[in-house]
This record gives C-alpha cells, sequence and structure tokens, in this order.
C-alpha cells in the first residue's frame, strides 16, 4: 500500500477523523455506532469521514449483520502507522481524546452479540 504524506496529514487535520483514529488506533476495530456515541456526533457526519478515510484506505471495514465495522489499514506504510501511534501516545490524556475513551469505555449496550439495540 502507498499513501502520500499530504494525504495522511490531510485526514489528521479534520478533528472528527483524528479522535476516530484515535480510537481506532487504541480499540482496534469499533463499529459505527461506538463511534457516533463516543464522539457525540450524528450517524450521517460521522459515517461521511469515515468514507473519506476508507477512500484514502487508511480504514478498512467488513459488515456483520447491519453494522459496519472499521479498523485502520494493517498494510498502511511503518512511517504512517508510526505517526499514529505516537499522536496516539502524545495526546492519550488530553482533551477530546480523553473523554472519548471514557464515553466509549462507558457507553451501554456495547457491541457482542447484538450491536447498539
Amino acid at each position: 500500500m502507498h499513501i502520500e504524506a499530504d494525504t495522511l496529514f490531510r485526514m489528521l487535520a479534520d478533528t472528527t477523523r483524528l479522535r476516530a483514529l484515535m480510537l481506532l488506533q487504541e480499540k482496534g476495530e469499533l463499529c459505527v455506532c461506538e463511534l457516533t456515541h463516543a464522539l457525540d456526533l450524528s450517524q450521517p457526519k460521522i459515517s461521511r469521514h469515515l468514507a473519506q478515510l476508507r477512500e484514502t484506505e487508511l480504514l478498512l471495514t467488513h459488515r456483520r449483520g447491519q453494522w459496519m465495522y472499521y479498523r485502520i489499514n494493517p498494510n498502511l506504510p511503518e512511517w504512517a502507522q508510526t505517526i499514529l501511534q505516537h499522536t496516539l501516545t502524545g495526546n492519550a490524556n488530553a482533551e477530546p481524546f480523553r473523554s472519548d475513551h471514557r464515553v466509549l469505555k462507558d457507553m451501554p449496550n456495547r457491541p457482542g452479540a447484538a450491536c447498539c439495540a
């Protein structure tokens, strides 16, 4: 996989995409409903940003029933993976990332057998 530096940084420059990427970097894989809940944004807004991340191949998706799950593309170049990890490590205790993590952790009915029931 090949991604241009300007593409990665353009995706990171938007707060919504950055917050979603940081949750995905930390958790590995999340359902769109988890991202919607954690970021306290509407499903259409989250989906629009996730679509942009998919189009640049930063994210991969798969469907389980009616729910879409997202994860960071494991085939990203090492330099891009390093940037994402350092960004998470350096900002895990800063807002809004700390709150996003807490809200996700406290989400009732988190996906398992049934997502967002």
